[in-house]
């Protein structure tokens, strides 16, 4: 990996430590998600580093893909298990990093899924098969007696490029792509009460463009014009500043242009705990960037 690139890497990620903790320490009952996801957002633009992916902030069930709305008026609740995914990038080089504050009295839950990622993370070298680090996961979270979310992974990150392989499962397994030196990966286990599965919800306030092609729709030729210095990464809603905005996002999901990104639940009534880091793999082991 080029030096600069490599230092890109580690910028972004020392940022999006700092940046995450802070967001987390502001996450208290009463206090409105919008808040939280604002000051967030406002604190990576402030430090001289680009949103990746709007703030994520799920609740309880959710697991991922929460975001708020231009109007959210929702605001944490003493019991709640909340999740904290943040992204940032400096010149498209990206370290995606999660927590978990739990508002309640749950304090084993989250420990699994924290456990769970440092347990992954020590095996993380050269040559390891990614099935292995599943298997890693899932023993820790199982051990204490919850499930790992079998249908979401880590993943692998590039320039501009928030999500490929390989994918690191948080289920048993063997095999797979195998680890090689300079890949920056994601690893970030899921911890559930539930079923072990998630399922999409009915709040869609994340998008991402996925092919560029000329439309008719006013509304619509806004939104894309607004989102081009995003080069493809995902936005919220409430980030746009264009009339007629639901029909001009309705449209361009129906036309393919843009997907959306659902909320991700378990069961109703179940608790959802996540912890992530970014890595580096070296010659012999890995370099943390969001620790």
């Amino acid at each position: 990996m080029k030096e600069e690139i490599f230092d890109r890497y580690i910028q972004a990620g020392a940022a999006a430590k700092k940046i995450l903790t802070a967001g987390a320490d502001r996450i208290k009952p009463d206090v409105p998600l919008l808040e939280v996801g604002t000051f967030v957002e406002d604190m990576i633009i402030e430090q001289g580093f680009q949103i990746a992916f709007p703030a994520n902030i799920s609740l309880n069930e959710a697991a991922a893909h929460d975001t708020p709305r231009p109007d959210d008026t929702r605001t944490f609740t003493q019991g709640d298990m909340v999740k904290l995914d943040i992204g940032v990038h400096l010149d498209g080089y990206i370290a995606d990093t999660a927590c978990t504050v739990d508002l309640g009295d749950q304090p084993l839950l989250r420990e699994a899924s924290i456990v769970a990622r440092d347990a992954a993370i020590s095996a993380v070298k050269p040559g390891v098969a990614i099935g292995s680090l599943g298997t890693i996961v899932a023993q820790e979270i199982k051990s204490r007696g919850f499930l790992p979310v079998a249908n979401l992974t880590g993943h692998g990150l590039d320039h501009y490029c928030l999500h490929k392989g390989p994918n690191v499962p948080n289920i048993p397994g063997t095999g797979g792509a195998i680890l090689e030196e300079d890949m920056v990966v994601a690893i970030e286990p899921f911890a559930t009460t539930g079923t072990g599965f998630v399922h999409d919800g009915k709040r869609e306030e994340i998008f991402g463009q996925v092919v560029n092609r000329p439309v008719r729709l006013p509304a619509a030729r806004k939104i894309l014009k607004e989102i081009e210095e995003r080069n493809g990464l995902p936005f919220a809603r409430r980030h746009l500043h264009v009339k007629s905005v639901d029909l001009g996002l309705a449209r361009l999901v129906h036309d393919g242009i843009l997907r959306s990104y659902p909320v991700l639940c378990d069961v109703s009534g179940s608790y959802v705990s996540q912890a992530e880091h970014t890595m580096i793999v070296t010659d012999d082991g890995c370099i943390i960037t969001t620790a």
